[in-house]
């Protein structure tokens, strides 16, 4: 049986050699910082604002990312606060560019909504979101 993602395909990318440590794996911070990318694209489309990074949780790392794997990032909204979302994001790699999917690492990542002076502002209650977004983002 395989294995289902949890959420949307936010992001895709190739591991490049530039990306490589030692041992020839794609380093973790390089995988991080896609998961990264991902999850702040869906926490400021649910929150339709600016937003930051305040705490990363249960990283977990499974199976090393190769060069020439293509990493694609998932998405879900988890918990909404009052300025605050928990982002659940899974990083999976098809390797040599074919059907074989495998889940390389996941995490929950957890922003806050900014207003325009930086200030943590209130994230908007889904159904006063725009019909657009209410499809894009996974609640």
């Amino acid at each position: 049986m395989t294995e289902e993602t949890k959420g949307r395909l936010t992001t895709r990318n190739i591991a490049m050699p530039a990306d490589t440590n030692p041992a020839g794996d794609i380093f973790g911070g390089w995988v991080m910082s896609q998961m990264d990318i991902a999850a702040g694209i869906c926490a400021s489309q649910r929150s339709q604002s600016r937003v930051v990074t305040v705490k990363i949780d249960s990283m977990s790392f499974l199976k090393p990312v190769k060069v020439g794997d293509i990493l694609g990032v998932y998405t879900k909204v988890d918990k909404v606060g009052r300025s605050s979302m928990k982002i659940h994001v899974e990083a999976w790699v098809r390797r040599n560019r074919i059907n074989n999917r495998e889940k390389v690492t996941e995490g929950i990542f957890t922003f806050v909504a900014l207003d325009e002076e930086g200030k943590p502002t209130p994230v908007p209650r889904a159904e006063d979101l725009p019909d657009y977004v209410a499809e894009w983002v996974d609640f």
